[in-house]
């Protein structure tokens, strides 16, 4: 059945029909995660995707560990002649990072359409994502199409402070949920980039890992007047500013080394690791995060230490955001020992693994044609991101991980900008194309 064909059920089927409206009600749901429990929660809007689940048919479980911090699993499909196949994981997040409204042209969680643009906190980060997938379930479901193919529908807690609250809660206490899930799909990935003048569509398929890290200097106190030469403040501004300085040597991943590949056909060039910051530029605003994943990072983003400006502290203290790339993690960490020197120790707020998913096999494929049979003139390549999302703990269970939220977009659009940025917004039409990729990425897995 194509796109706006009428049903078995007589109704017309239109897997984008939803897809705006169920982003614009998932953003007025503050689901504000300010890294602590003060914020909201996400039973809310746990509980909404609930109820549309529910009004299809389709029953769900909440799952928390903290009371408030909810993450919702589903299961559907898996009937008939694929009852006995593997189940496939499509997983979102329903949190947000916090955004200050005096900041913002619009009311970040009024889900405001404009210019067309759907504006707020989590268009692209990722309740985009979610309204795609349960705009594309409850058609399909309406009109009788459940895949054969097991399938397990998880919305989380937490992403955005390391799914400490969430997904990892489901994989450490639930995952019998989970057990027969050997592939999974997620977010940040399948957007478009213009490159060239062609559209390359970036399909997730390997995580940088994560050291969140607090270093620790320690000195000897005493007055502000007097000299000093054990001081805290001092060790650690040293420490911070050799790690801010540093520059950290390029390492091509298997995952990177095939987009540069494809990068460099366009360009005319064979990619290597020589050129391969020249190549990445052809990326335009997205270069900043596609830099980002052909070295090892950490950025200083907090520091704090003294209680008195006449008193030399004790200790003085500061916050770093480390990402490793896959196989390179003994690097990062005999590096940043270097950098820190004597007497400043560290210990982790969140430490969590890379990943790296060979681009192979059929769930590729279906991603690949699924873009092209809606853009046919594209080209499609796998990348790696430079954050992480909830695919680092799903991946403990053995899953082959993805990153597929597919948008098509302006070439003018400094889209990885508006990941936790002022003025985050989507196309309302990318939406709409992203919800009929994913159903055609359903027919064929």
């Amino acid at each position: 059945m194509e796109h706006g064909e009428e049903s078995t059920t007589g109704t017309t089927y239109d897997p984008a029909a939803e897809v705006v409206e169920l982003c614009r009600d998932l953003i007025r749901i503050d689901t504000t995660n300010y890294g602590n429990h003060e914020g909201p929660g996400e039973r809310k809007a746990a509980e909404h995707v609930a109820g549309l689940l529910d009004e299809v048919g389709i029953s769900s479980e909440l799952y928390e560990a903290t009371p408030g911090r909810t993450s919702l699993v589903a299961h559907w499909g898996g009937e008939g002649a694929g009852k006995d196949r593997d189940a496939l994981l499509l997983h979102g997040h329903l949190d947000v990072v916090p955004a200050a409204a005096e900041d913002w042209s619009v009311d970040p969680f009024a889900g405001e359409i404009r210019d067309g643009y759907l504006w707020g906190r989590g268009a692209v980060d990722m309740k985009d994502f979610d309204a795609m997938l349960l705009s594309v379930v409850r058609a399909r479901q309406r009109a009788g199409r459940a895949p054969e193919r097991p399938v397990v529908l998880c919305f989380t807690a937490d992403e955005e402070a390391g799914g400490h609250h969430g997904a990892e809660v489901l994989v450490d206490q639930h995952a019998d949920q989970l057990e027969h899930c050997t592939e999974a799909v997620g977010e940040v990935g399948g957007f478009s980039t213009t490159v060239r003048g062609r559209r390359l569509y970036l399909v997730e398929a390997a995580e940088k890992g994560m050291a969140w890290m607090r270093l620790t200097a320690s000195g000897r106190a005493g007055h502000g007047s007097m000299i000093n030469d054990d001081n805290a403040v001092t060790r650690l501004s040293g420490a911070v500013a050799r790690i801010g300085a540093h520059r950290w040597p390029i390492r091509l991943t298997p995952t990177m080394e095939v987009l540069l590949a494809t990068v460099g056909e366009l360009a005319g060039v064979e990619a290597t690791p020589e050129n391969a910051e020249e190549l990445v530029q052809e990326f335009g605003g997205a270069s900043r995060m596609l830099g980002a994943v052909i070295r090892n990072t950490v950025n200083p983003t907090q520091l704090d230490a003294g209680y008195k400006v006449n008193v030399i502290p004790t200790e003085a203290t500061a916050h770093v955001d480390g990402r490793f790339l896959p196989g390179f993690e003994d690097e990062f960490f005999e590096t940043m020992r270097e950098l820190c020197g004597e007497g400043v120790e560290w210990d982790f707020l969140s430490h969590q693994q890379p990943w790296e998913t060979p681009y192979d096999g059929d769930l590729v494929g279906a991603m690949s044609r699924s873009i092209l049979a809606e853009d046919p003139d594209a080209l499609v390549a796998p990348y790696t991101m430079s954050g992480g999302t909830d695919a680092k703990h799903f991946r403990r269970l053995g899953m082959r991980s993805y990153g597929f939220a597919p948008l098509r977009l302006p070439a003018d659009l400094d889209f990885t900008a508006l990941f936790h940025g002022v003025d985050e917004r989507v196309p309302t039409d990318a939406l709409e194309f992203g919800a009929r990729v994913f159903d055609r990425f359903l027919d064929d897995v």
